[in-house]
């Protein structure tokens, strides 16, 4: 496989570099990023479709991945239950090392390749489950192992990852390849290639929670209503959605504690 992940910086002398040269310079890559997203939009459109699908049938998306990669799953996964609420274990991000490398690297805990279905077994796996790999390089042995699990089991597999032809596309049944470059520092893949990531699990689960009926029209209608901003927010939706005024709206909301179940019912105000 061609690993440009690893390839050498199109820079060099960065420690040479003014803090202008090198804003204006990562700023300059970070603009290549989209575009190598817009390429991998036909692969990502399988893995969205066959995720719907068996989500629909009571299926679960799993995130599996090592470093930054897995954070940036276990990030995507939490944010889910409060902009669409979901349940929370509707979408699961775990990471090789467990929770407490979130926030501090566990040392060669990427290398067991069995412990990522471990730790999926913990929820109980079923059929209609869909486990994603993410890994910027496309060789995490903790991402290579769970999918293969997965396969052997029987459930539906796909993968983000940065490099063309690595071991973790072509285990994953449905592969999103997303090839950004050299990083601005050299294997630093929290940079672009983790970019790109987010980018393509903001499009994939906000994509699958659309088809899933969780927004109407553009608006989050099953958002958690859990601080005073949203509460405003929310207020606001029922406002522009049933042209009530402010009282109204917010009696609605504060009866039936949810924006989708307020404009269900705004017609009991008119």
């Amino acid at each position: 496989m061609n690993r440009v992940t690893e390839k050498e910086s199109n820079y060099q002398d960065l420690d040479k570099m003014s803090v202008a040269e090198l804003l204006t310079n990562m700023n300059n890559e970070d603009k290549t990023v989209p575009f190598a997203v817009e390429k991998a939009i036909p692969q990502l459109e399988k893995l969205v479709q066959v995720t719907v699908d068996s989500m629909k049938k009571g299926g679960r998306l799993f995130y599996i991945g090592a470093g930054t990669s897995g954070r940036l799953g276990i990030l995507d996964a939490s944010e889910c239950p409060p902009t669409f609420g979901v349940p929370f274990d509707w979408v699961i991000g775990l990471i090789a090392g467990g929770d407490k490398a979130i926030r501090k690297a566990v040392e060669f805990a990427e290398d067991d390749t069995a412990q990522a279905w471990k730790d999926m077994k913990e929820y109980g796996m079923s059929k209609d489950d869909v486990v994603i790999g993410i890994a910027a390089s496309g060789t995490t042995p903790y991402v290579i192992g769970g999918l293969q699990r997965a396969n052997e089991e029987g459930l539906i597999t796909g993968c983000i990852v940065c490099n063309d032809g690595s071991p973790i596309a072509q285990v994953a049944q449905y592969p999103v390849e997303v090839v950004v470059g050299p990083e601005f520092v050299t294997g630093s893949t929290r940079l672009k290639s983790g970019t790109a990531q987010k980018l393509v699990l903001n499009m994939l689960s906000t994509s699958v929670m659309i088809q899933l009926g969780r927004v109407k029209g553009n608006k989050m209608v099953d958002m958690q209503l859990s601080n005073i901003k949203l509460v405003a927010r929310g207020v606001r939706m029922i406002m522009d959605e049933t042209k009530l005024d402010e009282e109204t709206a917010t009696t609605l909301l504060e009866r039936y504690g949810s924006v989708r179940k307020a404009i269900e019912n705004s017609h009991a105000l008119k």
